[in-house]
């Protein structure tokens, strides 16, 4: 678990399955993932997330409120995903609900996130969106992480066609 003067970074409880299926049924929030989650592709997330911290001690977080303790979305690491130019790195991302927008709590929980790897041995993370996503490559250059033109790539989740399909990459390493 991690604490932040606002936000509490922890894993992934069943009490988190409905606010979360209601951002996956937000076209705005799911603007630039891809297409909207019914209550099946919700579990899924969440437990592809579970596994990932039972085998490395990590993944995208629930993301709590300290003063009330209410669901926001996620954020923190995870492996990058397989058949990217990510596959060997860890991957920092995030997701909010879209009352939490705005509101900075995307940038405190990546910065915890980034420290958490820092103190934890990982010495590089990257991070992916589609050039679109101007908000989420602007937190990333907020966060210190600078844009690795040479390793775009088209997702191989996706269909080549599909707008969704071409991924900008960013990375940081670990401050000397």
């Amino acid at each position: 678990m991690i604490e932040t003067d606002r936000l509490i970074l922890r894993p992934w409880r069943e009490t988190d399955v409905a606010p979360f299926a209601a951002m996956g049924r937000d076209p705005d929030v799911m603007a630039f993932i891809g297409p909207l989650l019914d209550e099946a592709g919700t579990r899924a997330a969440i437990e592809r997330q579970q596994r990932f911290q039972a085998q490395f001690g990590y993944c995208f977080w629930a993301i709590e409120r300290c003063e009330d303790g209410a669901f926001l979305g996620f954020c923190g690491l995870k492996p990058g995903a397989k058949g990217t130019p990510i596959e060997e790195a860890v991957e920092i991302g995030w997701r909010l609900a879209r009352h939490a927008w705005g509101q900075g709590i995307a940038r405190e929980g990546a910065a915890a996130s980034l420290d958490w790897a820092w103190a934890n041995g990982i010495d590089r993370v990257a991070a992916i969106t589609v050039p679109a996503n101007v908000r989420s490559w602007g937190l990333m250059e907020r966060l210190g992480m600078r844009r690795q033109v040479d390793l775009d790539f088209s997702h191989p989740a996706l269909a080549p066609d599909d707008p969704l399909s071409i991924h900008i990459v960013y990375a940081i390493d670990r401050p000397g």
